[in-house]
This record gives C-alpha cells, sequence and structure tokens, in this order.
C-alpha cells in the first residue's frame, strides 16, 4: 500500500533496545523527511539510545520507554495522545506490535512476524536472515512506497563532544602514534571476547607498533577496563566517563577501532573510523560494520558461528577459542588496506 504524504501530518518511528541496532535504524530517517517534508517524525525508543537520536536533523522528538517506571498501559496512552497518522513498528516484538495495534494510527506498518502480524495492515516480509540491519529497516519504509533517496545512518556530533575529547587525550603521548580504541562490551556474554586475550592484544600492539591504545568503556564496564589494564605489561589510557557523542568524537580521534559486535562499533562505522570486529554467535553479514573500511574475525574452524544464541550449550568456543593472533592479522590485513601509519 503506498501511503499519501498529504494524509500524514505525523509519524512514529518505534525502534527499542540496544543502542547499535537504533543507530542502524536511523538510514530511514532522511528517507522518511524526503517523503513527508511537512510531517512531524517522531521516534520511540528506550533510555540508553536517547543520545544516538538528540541531533538527528531528520527527527522531530524523541520519546522514551523506560520499563522500569512506565507501565504497558502507560506507553500506550502516551503515544495514543499524540494522535499519530502512521506508526512504523521497526522492532517488532508482542509489546510493539500491541502498541501499534492500539495507537490509533490510520496506518500501521510492521514485519510479517507470525500472530504479530495482525497488528498491522501494511505489512513487509522480513529479510533479517538474508540482508544487512539497515536494508531489514529500509523495507518496512518501502512497504508504504518511500522511494529510497538516501543510505546513510545518522549520528550527530558537535564540537563540544569534539573539544572534551580533545582535553581528555594526551597529545603529547599519542601524536605521531597509530591511536586504536578497544571496545571489549556486548549485550551478551556470547559476544564478548576475553579480557585477557584483549589484554595480550593491546600489548602487541603497543610492542609491535608502538601503539596509543585506549581502553574505551560504558555504563557498568569501568571495572572490566581496570582490570585488563591489571592484565598488561604496559600501560593503555582509560579515558574519562564519556556520553555516546563523546564517545564517537573519541573513536572519530581513533585511527582504528576493534571492537566485539556491539554498539561502539557501529559508532565508529558512523564516524567512519576503519574497524576490525570480532564476531561469534552473530553475522557480520547481517549485523557488521556499514559502510566503512573494516576486516571481521571469526573462528571460522567452528560451524556454528552465526547462532544467535545469548547462551551457549558447547562452551562458547567461538570466542574462547579465538586466539590473539587471528585479530592481530585482522589488524595488519585493516592497516594495510587503509595505509593507515603512524
Amino acid at each position: 500500500m503506498t501511503v499519501d504524504p498529504h494524509s500524514v501530518r505525523k509519524l512514529l518511528v518505534i525502534k527499542l533496545r540496544a543502542v547499535g541496532d537504533v543507530l542502524l535504524s536511523t538510514i530511514v530517517t532522511k528517507n522518511l523527511r524526503l517523503a513527508f517534508p511537512d510531517a512531524q517524525i517522531d521516534y520511540l525508543t528506550e533510555p540508553p539510545s536517547l543520545d544516538i537520536l538528540r541531533r538527528n536533523p531528520f527527527v522531530n522528538n524523541t520519546h522514551l520507554y523506560d520499563p522500569a517506571t512506565m507501565s504497558g498501559m502507560g506507553l500506550i496512552r502516551m503515544v495514543r495522545r499524540e494522535s499519530y497518522d502512521l506508526v512504523i513498528d521497526l522492532f517488532g516484538n508482542p509489546r510493539t506490535a500491541l502498541l501499534t495495534r492500539l495507537s490509533g494510527a490510520k496506518y500501521r506498518v510492521g514485519y510479517r512476524f507470525r500472530w504479530r502480524t495482525y497488528a498491522y495492515n501494511i505489512i513487509a516480509e522480513p529479510r533479517g536472515a538474508l540482508v544487512h540491519n539497515t536494508q531489514f529497516n529500509l523495507d518496512a519504509i518501502a512497504a508504504i512506497g518511500v522511494a529510497i533517496q538516501d543510505r546513510d545512518i545518522y549520528f550527530g556530533l558537535s564540537s563540544e563532544d569534539e573539544d572534551y575529547v580533545d582535553r581528555f587525550l594526551p597529545r603529547a603521548e599519542w601524536v605521531g602514534k597509530i591511536l586504536v580504541a578497544l571496545s571489549t562490551g556486548g549485550g551478551w556474554y556470547t559476544k564478548r571476547w576475553g579480557l585477557d586475550r584483549f589484554a595480550e592484544l593491546a600489548d602487541r600492539l603497543i610492542e609491535s607498533y608502538e601503539a596509543f591504545v585506549v581502553l574505551t568503556w560504558g555504563p557498568g564496564q569501568l571495572s572490566d577496563v581496570e582490570r585488563l589494564q591489571s592484565l598488561m605489561r604496559n600501560e593503555a589510557f582509560i579515558p574519562p566517563a564519556t556520553t555516546l557523542p563523546q564517545l564517537g568524537a573519541l573513536l572519530k580521534r581513533s585511527a582504528i577501532v576493534i571492537s566485539n559486535d556491539a554498539g561502539p562499533m557501529h559508532i565508529a562505522a558512523a564516524v567512519g573510523t576503519p574497524i576490525v570486529g570480532i564476531f561469534g554467535p552473530t553475522n557480520p553479514k547481517l549485523q557488521g560494520p556499514y559502510k566503512t573500511p573494516h576486516t571481521i574475525v571469526r573462528n571460522e574452524s567452528l560451524g556454528c558461528l552465526g547462532c544467535n544464541l545469548t547462551k551457549c550449550p558447547i562452551g562458547h568456543p567461538c570466542m574462547l577459542e579465538l586466539s590473539v593472533d587471528s585479530v592481530l592479522s585482522g589488524v595488519e590485513l585493516l592497516l594495510k588496506q587503509t595505509k593507515i601509519t603512524a
């Protein structure tokens, strides 16, 4: 069904949960603005992803759903009060399907996910197992006749974010060196390479390349990077706390980023920094770095890669058996491909 742009005064995009997934969904925002130039375009997400959308030039308002403080009925009332003409559910779980169904919107867009289809009157065929997550998001707006004119993701940085990084990053220590940012987090333990492996990798980068290594961290991760530093032979740099845009400014300043499949990897891609992505249970063809030079490192000896399991029944070999040499080879390949030197 094609939606008449003149009949849409207000529209809502729903995308909850992970920072990286929300960032990848911003590929729809400019296309929606071009298709509905006079409409109010709002987003519904959860608190950790607010900074992903705060400076998006194509989004008017961001509504937050915090399950800790808002009931399901409270969420429904909040959305119904807005009187949206069009709701696009890019998340597609039972809660957001019900929310879309009860939103009061004339046009309700979602994916053909089993019984949840009842919630929508415009249905996109889900291709999440076939195409990159960015294209999966674009499929939803293509279903209403939106022309895909833009294929960028959007992550806003300000000069204040970059100034903040300049104040804490010791320029005298990293100028003339390869600045390497390590990101050790991951929403599932199955996506996280070991801190001991990251420590050995950091030491070898410092000793072989004279790299300046930065150990990035987010909420709840400071103890992890402090543990990583304690395992190292050399000194790495642990930055102060950062917002997501400030983290983006730090990753933009880096020559390369080495990361598990997590939000910082996608932020690095959004700011154009080359990436070494460490993958196991997720598929880099579907969730990998978008539109930036990158190499992917996996334990290719396994047949269970890309399982998407949040708990591993066989002892987590995709990460536990992935060697430092393998990741270092990915770094060397990326440096060669990008011609990065100190």
